[in-house]
């Protein structure tokens, strides 16, 4: 017990100097605890006047300083926006944000003054900035959706609106009335009563839509109910039996008679979505009869067939293509018949693919000037192919109204007679899309870069074609493709890569027509190892181009283009849907 004693003695001391330096150090603390902090009180009585509704108060407490915490100029900036005081209340949240740049609350405001002063541009801008610091803020993503939508861009409004969970539809509305049947309808539109509309799903539809053939023309709208969900409502002209209407099927028949041709189509048999075109040529140097039947599979528009016929009579002309540079008189007739199927599957609105089989027979006659070596360019007989296609957007963004797509297709078949046999065709397609302006189309600009080549030997009907041609999409079009009425002035070849550019601006538009105008440049080469074939040199072509849309359909297009390796002019015309 004297040790324990002891012991106690010798601790005392060491206890009362431990409890004097713990009271040294907590009387401070608890002095500011009972006073408080100057900066603390003085936000917490700025925000009493602010919850009061006392807008000057708040400003006369809050006057700008370099002093002046972020958290204070945020409240004298909102005090002064309810006072429409615009320019010191974007003075005072510009200065917020310089003292807490990564606060995305002085964005969101800057943002609503610059709505308030129809600044669209800048408040679109300072919402994606604050978004990118908290994209879940439901505030600012709601905001930004709104603003897409009054521009009438609906996809870009549903990517931030979708972020909030919203906007949820209740209904289907059609105006005017549809005749395609219920459930061909109700499987095109993809979204869920009373769930969220999706992004994708506005894309999977208009995908659906679109392999319809059905509305040239379509717009969404969406209605707001008292209880914040909405209504889809779908506008179109629906084409049906000639067309949208008597004037529009009238135009689109005769819309070749220049070309001397006639294009009969009928669409919505039966109320099914089972369309039938077709074009009959009359050309003495290109009679053609086309002829295909297209329709949803099971009723599920996401599913397509389409079965067809192509048969050709042509005299072709290649005196400037074959052998390049040579001046030989070179020309032939071709006569061709195809026939084949197709099963097409969209996936989703981001991609689709399609696979189908080819039966074709051609024979070559009156072929003139083709060295023996060239023979089998023009072997005629029968052959079979594999088809198949897949396309897929690489990016959307559609808050710059910007798309870029990718599309590639193979062919594989046997040609069944010598010196002929298997062979592959391969062809990609990059293409690009951009609307400058934030809402409407008065200015679009189209970029696609294209390439193709083939496998093995194939005959002169499976060459690819470079120039102006109504029967090739591989546009030069400062290269007629005819001379005299015959095919083959433009370059062909085993092998391509093509570029085309091109801007169009709206100079006029009324309810039946509209006028576009702009610059375009192609440039591209044809290679052929053979040597028959192919551009000798790289092909570069320019000019303008009007197009004429009538009733919403036909596209009418005049243009001057000018080869600029040559400097011949050339003048062309076609007729598109």
């Amino acid at each position: 017990m004297e040790g324990h004693r002891a012991l106690d003695a010798t601790c005392r001391p060491a206890k009362r100097r431990l409890i004097f330096f713990l009271l040294l150090f907590l009387l401070p603390v608890r002095t500011l605890a009972q006073t408080g902090d100057p900066a603390t009180e003085k936000l917490s009585e700025t925000k009493k006047l602010y919850d009061a509704g006392n807008w000057d108060g708040v400003v006369r407490a809050v006057a700008p300083s370099p002093d002046v915490s972020a958290d204070l100029l945020f409240y004298r900036g909102l005090a002064l926006a309810h006072l429409q005081r615009w320019e010191e209340a974007k003075a005072a949240f510009e200065a917020g944000r310089e003292k807490a740049p990564g606060d995305p609350r002085f964005l969101i405001e800057l943002a609503g003054i610059a709505y308030r002063e129809k600044q669209f541009s800048v408040a679109k801008r300072d919402l994606r900035r604050a978004l990118a610091m908290n994209p879940k803020d439901e505030y600012a993503n709601n905001f930004l959706a709104s603003i897409y939508f009054q521009e009438g861009n609906l996809e870009a409004a549903l990517k931030y609106w979708n972020r909030a969970g919203k906007p949820k539809l209740e209904d289907l509305t059609f105006e005017p009335a549809l005749k395609l049947r219920p459930l061909v309808t109700d499987r095109a539109f993809s979204f869920a009563r009373g769930g969220a509309w999706r992004r994708d799903q506005l894309l999977t539809t208009q995908a659906r839509l679109q392999a319809l053939d059905l509305y040239p023309g379509m717009l969404f709208e969406l209605r707001a109910h008292d209880n914040g969900s909405f209504d889809l409502g779908f506008h179109a002209s629906e084409r049906n039996g000639w067309g949208s209407s008597k004037w529009a099927g009238l135009i689109s028949l005769l819309r070749d008679t220049p070309y001397q041709a006639v294009d009969p189509e009928f669409y919505n048999l039966g109320r099914e979505g089972v369309n039938w075109v077709s074009t009959y040529r009359w050309d003495d140097e290109k009679q053609r009869v086309f002829t295909e039947v297209a329709a949803p599979v099971f009723e599920n528009p996401a599913v397509r067939f389409r079965v067809y016929f192509d048969g050709r009579n042509e005299n072709w002309n290649i005196t400037n293509t074959f052998i390049p540079g040579s001046t030989s008189f070179t020309r032939l007739n071709m006569e061709k018949a195809a026939a084949g199927a197709e099963m097409r599957f969209i996936e989703s609105g981001r991609w689709e693919w399609n696979a189908g089989v080819d039966y074709s027979y051609r024979e070559f006659r009156n072929v003139l000037g083709i060295p023996s070596a060239a023979a089998p360019f023009f072997t005629g007989g029968s052959a079979i192919a594999l088809r198949s296609s897949v396309q897929r957007w690489l990016i959307r963004f559609p808050e710059r109204r910007f798309t870029l797509n990718s599309n590639a297709s193979g062919e594989f078949g046997t040609f069944f007679r010598d010196p002929l046999g298997r062979y592959g065709r391969l062809e990609g397609t990059l293409g690009a899309r951009w609307l400058p302006k934030a809402r409407g189309d008065d200015y679009e600009t189209q970029v696609s870069l294209r390439g193709g080549r083939t496998i093995g030997d194939v005959p002169f009907d499976e060459l690819f074609t470079l120039g102006f041609d109504r029967d090739t999409p591989l546009w030069l079009r400062g290269h007629p493709g005819l001379r005299d009425g015959q095919k083959g002035d433009a370059p062909l070849g085993r092998n391509y890569v093509l570029v085309n550019a091109e801007t169009d601006k709206i100079l006029y538009r009324n309810g039946i027509f509209s006028v576009k105008a702009g610059p375009f440049l192609d440039t591209g080469k044809t290679y052929d190892p053979s040597g028959y074939f192919g551009s000798p040199k790289w092909l570069w072509d320019t000019g303008v181009q009007t197009k004429i849309r009538v009733l919403g359909g036909v596209q009418v297009v005049l243009g001057y283009g000018k080869d600029l390796r040559s400097g011949r002019n050339s003048f062309f015309t076609t007729v598109t849907k």
